[in-house]
């Protein structure tokens, strides 16, 4: 039912829309670019680079978003953060068509798209908020999920063969004109008064200060949005570890971590077609311990057990908790955070989880090199577990304080 009422709703049904166009071609982008990287440079380093750039761009980047989010209309700032990053593509994909492969175009890249999904992932959640009343919000966070693991999903089979047939620049303009596309369904959204609070709002109060001091002096709102960096960051460990845990522990090949892959990804789409359901029918702080507990089960199985049938299990269970919390969490704090500071609390918790997820999968690298790579999903169990007793300790969640 409360999916009915929301695809009624133009200006959600646009935004989903527009989201899944827009979360396909980011996907694209990130495959491609890659593996256009490690195909010119035959050197991991080099993609190590590209990667740091682009988490570096999203943490400076974070202050600004939260600011123009909570500043302008966020139906505006959507628009902008697709066609802010599509414009600059225009020159990239002309550079890359006419002088090739050069690694201070794809560092240009990386600033672009870095500062760009950080922008619009501050902007697109508070405008969720802005829109909806809070019965609504679970089975959002639920789509918005949906919508993520679908584009991204498709992304990468995608990728993979346009790059095999043609090449990077290809990609890089298909990605243009579905940011476009995207761009054009956010402007024909009609004019929300509840999109932007700066006509009421004091300036000083709109400045990245503000709203730090706003999450420091509620520490259950700041508990929820450092909680909410632990699966991000043990998405990306997963990223780093699983490539070596199946070549090395498991002594399988290519086609088995596609598989593996896939299990984390269907769990995923598991965990944004299942949890609206369950946050309509439990309460809040019971889902995010049982599912951080789910989680933590599955990593400990995978450091012990060495089997390729119960790996796939192990991380579809791990897809699926780790999704299913972006979605609680999320939806808790959409109810819990003032409208007036959601953008910079998303772009703060964005911004340090880039920061600290990009410096973790270094780390790593490192250790699983020198350990092994079940080491890794023990780190990981060790951080879910952190996540089970930290969200245990919080309180039941109440109306916005």
């Amino acid at each position: 039912m409360n999916g009915l009422k929301l695809w009624r709703q133009t200006g959600f049904r646009n935004f989903l829309v527009a989201d899944m166009i827009g979360g396909f071609g980011v996907g694209l982008t990130t495959v491609g670019a890659n593996w256009y990287v490690l195909q010119m440079t035959h050197s991991n380093q080099m993609v190590g680079q590209y990667l740091t750039v682009n988490v570096l761009a999203g943490f400076f980047m974070a202050p600004l978003a939260g600011i123009l989010t909570d500043r302008f209309a966020r139906q505006s700032v959507i628009l902008w953060t697709f066609l802010g990053r599509a414009l600059p593509m225009v020159v990239i994909v002309g550079l890359i068509a006419t002088t090739g492969f050069n690694f201070g175009t794809m560092v240009v890249l990386a600033i672009v798209t870095g500062a760009g999904w950080i922008t619009y992932m501050a902007a697109s959640r508070s405008y969720i908020q802005a829109i909806l009343p809070d019965e609504l919000l679970g089975a959002a966070n639920s789509f918005v999920e949906v919508s993520l693991q679908v584009g991204m999903f498709a992304a990468g089979a995608v990728a993979g063969l346009i790059l095999n047939v043609t090449g990077f620049a290809v990609i890089l303009g298909l990605n243009v004109a579905l940011f476009i596309v995207a761009a054009g369904l956010i402007k024909a959204i009609p004019k929300s008064s509840h999109q932007s609070v700066s006509a009421t709002t004091a300036t000083d109060s709109l400045s990245f200060m503000a709203g730090l001091r706003y999450l420091v002096v509620r520490p259950v709102v700041l508990s929820l949005g450092l909680i909410s960096i632990l699966p991000l960051i043990v998405t990306q460990l997963f990223n780093v570890s699983a490539p070596d845990y199946v070549a090395t522990i498991l002594k399988a090949n290519s086609v088995i971590y596609g598989l593996v892959d896939m299990g984390y990804g269907l769990g995923g789409l598991a965990a944004g077609l299942m949890t609206g359901w369950l946050l309509a029918r439990s309460h809040e702080k019971t889902l995010m311990m049982g599912f951080f507990g789910l989680a933590t089960l599955g990593l400990f199985i995978l450091v012990g057990m060495r089997l390729v049938p119960l790996t796939i299990g192990c991380t579809f269970l791990l897809g699926l908790s780790n999704s299913a919390l972006r979605v609680i969490i999320n939806t808790v704090l959409m109810t819990q955070v003032d409208p007036q500071y959601m953008g910079r609390a998303t772009s703060i918790w964005n911004g340090l989880s880039q920061l600290i997820a990009g410096g973790a999968a270094t780390l790593m690298g490192v250790a699983n090199d020198a350990w092994g790579a079940n080491f890794g999903f023990l780190w990981m169990a060790v951080i879910m577990v952190i996540g089970l007793i930290w969200s245990g300790w919080l309180p039941r969640f109440e109306s916005n304080d």
